[in-house]
């Protein structure tokens, strides 16, 4: 139960790497955050989890392991989160940039494609927002968030 099957450093050590692992493959194909997740994502995100296990614990299901795992995965949870309050350039890495979805009314069509926002997504946030057509928006921004920021042409 509290025995483990490999040394404790093998456990700090596949944690680090499937976080690592983990962390730019989800960095690489979305900018949408927990709270955006559509079923799919959610199934996806599940089914990954399940995947990498075994490959973190090297089939070790001690009680020890799970926890050098679980405080492994904290840590290195916590240091992303200082390294990109210090360095603006693991920030931007780490979070991405906004990106203008409308700029002056004009729906940047390629930019949409390139982040995967659909044409239905943005309608929602300019409804959101009170808007019913994008000529009146002076800006419509994809933050690093997930979220998308509305600037009316007549707000000041």
């Amino acid at each position: 139960m509290w025995g483990l099957t490999q040394p404790w450093w093998e456990f700090v050590l596949r944690g680090a790497i499937i976080y690592g692992f983990v962390f730019i493959l989800f960095r690489l194909t979305s900018k949408r955050q927990v709270g955006q997740l559509s079923p799919f994502d959610l199934v996806l995100l599940l089914l990954i989890g399940n995947a990498v296990q075994n490959s973190m614990n090297a089939g070790d299901n001690s009680i020890t392991g799970g926890l050098i795992l679980s405080i492994t995965l904290v840590a290195l949870n916590v240091g992303v989160d200082r390294l990109t309050y210090r360095s603006k350039k693991v920030q931007q890495f780490v979070e991405g940039s906004p990106k203008v979805l409308v700029h002056n009314g004009k729906i940047n069509h390629e930019m949409l494609d390139h982040e995967k926002v659909t044409m239905r997504d943005l309608e929602l946030a300019l409804r959101q927002e009170g808007v019913m057509d994008a000529s009146v928006v002076r800006f419509a921004i994809l933050e690093s968030n997930g979220q998308i920021s509305v600037i009316r042409k007549n707000s000041k």
